[in-house]
């Protein structure tokens, strides 16, 4: 059993290693401010799917929690098997068992919501699904493979979906600093590698399944099983995360309007000591890639396409027109 499962693994790594992303969303080290492992700014500016996520997720372990039937949650070989509780997997996706698993559940989820701001919430829904989808069948697969005929449960939680974030997590995004604590070298990853290794071992044996099967997940999502990456929702469903983040629009507004205040002085002054005249430089059109960057980090397209053009395609100096008219 365990040289099958490493046999598995050994396959699915040479794969993700060799997949490689549209020249849209291949993001390398100097396409990427420091900022962009921060999770770009606070709050859920651009992710609308995952602010709903995290707020189901707290009031849902809140509530269960509240009423005494948090123990309860999870389901086990003999709910799937034999009582045919399906109704217990739908509950064990959204709610938590204990506060501290959702303490690191919440934090993980609110950090990987650079993945919306990235794919988009269209796809990142369908990320979301997919995963949630994919690592219930294995972790149902597993316990009849296991055959677990105990009455043991499985930790309740979105693990699928958090372990899943964590294969885009270490194949797409780039290490930007690096620091030593005690000797020990560590980089702005690896603080939510231990976060996810705490939540990995909360509840041991309970936790240690869903994990491996939202790892599982998101191979499969990574190496683009049956064109997943490329497929949205109808755009009804796109009509609806545009109204969810209703409340996102005026901010936005008022930041394009400080944007465009602030750009023409900023932009033509580093482009004149830069590249002359302004009115006599052809300033070609800003690649994909460095658009996508300051997308992620939650600007919208238009305006990092207008900054990247008053910066001359300086994706530093772009950056920081986009975050000087966010203070105006």
């Amino acid at each position: 059993m365990k040289m099958q499962i490493s046999f598995i693994f050994a396959n699915l790594t040479s794969s993700l290693s060799s997949q490689t992303e549209p020249e849209d969303r291949r993001l390398t080290l100097s396409d990427l401010p420091s900022t962009m492992n921060g999770g770009g700014p606070s709050g859920f500016q651009n992710a609308a799917v995952s602010r709903i996520f995290v707020i189901a997720c707290a009031l849902l372990t809140v509530l269960f929690g509240a009423r005494g039937l948090s123990v309860s949650l999870g389901f086990s070989y003999q709910d799937i098997m034999h009582k045919l509780q399906f109704w217990r997997t739908i509950a064990s996706i959204f709610a938590f068992s204990s506060i501290p698993e959702l303490i690191f559940g919440l934090y993980l989820l609110y950090y990987f919501r650079l993945f919306e701001r990235q794919l988009g919430s269209n796809k990142y829904s369908v990320f979301v699904l997919s995963s949630l989808s994919v690592s219930l069948l294995f972790e149902v697969f597993g316990l009849v493979l296991l055959k677990d005929h105990t009455s043991t449960m499985l930790a309740s939680g979105p693990y699928g979906l958090i372990f899943a974030s964590f294969i885009l997590f270490y194949f797409d995004i780039p290490v930007s600093s690096q620091l030593r604590v005690f000797g020990i070298p560590f980089t702005d990853k690896s603080f939510i590698y231990l976060a996810g290794l705490q939540l990995l071992i909360s509840s041991w044996k309970r936790s240690l399944l869903p994990s491996i099967c939202g790892l599982l997940a998101g191979c499969l999502y990574r190496i683009n099983v049956f064109g997943i990456r490329k497929i949205k929702f109808p755009k009804i469903v796109a009509l609806l995360f545009s109204q969810l983040s209703w409340s996102d629009r005026g901010s936005s507004s008022r930041r394009q309007a400080a944007l465009r205040r602030t750009m023409p002085a900023y932009g033509g002054r580093h482009l004149e000591r830069n590249f002359g005249s302004t009115t006599t430089t052809s300033i070609p059109e800003p690649p994909d890639s460095s658009i996508a960057a300051l997308v992620s980090m939650g600007f919208d397209s238009n305006s990092a396409r207008q900054a990247l053009v008053r910066a001359g395609n300086d994706i530093n100096v772009a950056t920081n027109i986009l975050l000087e008219g966010q203070t105006q």
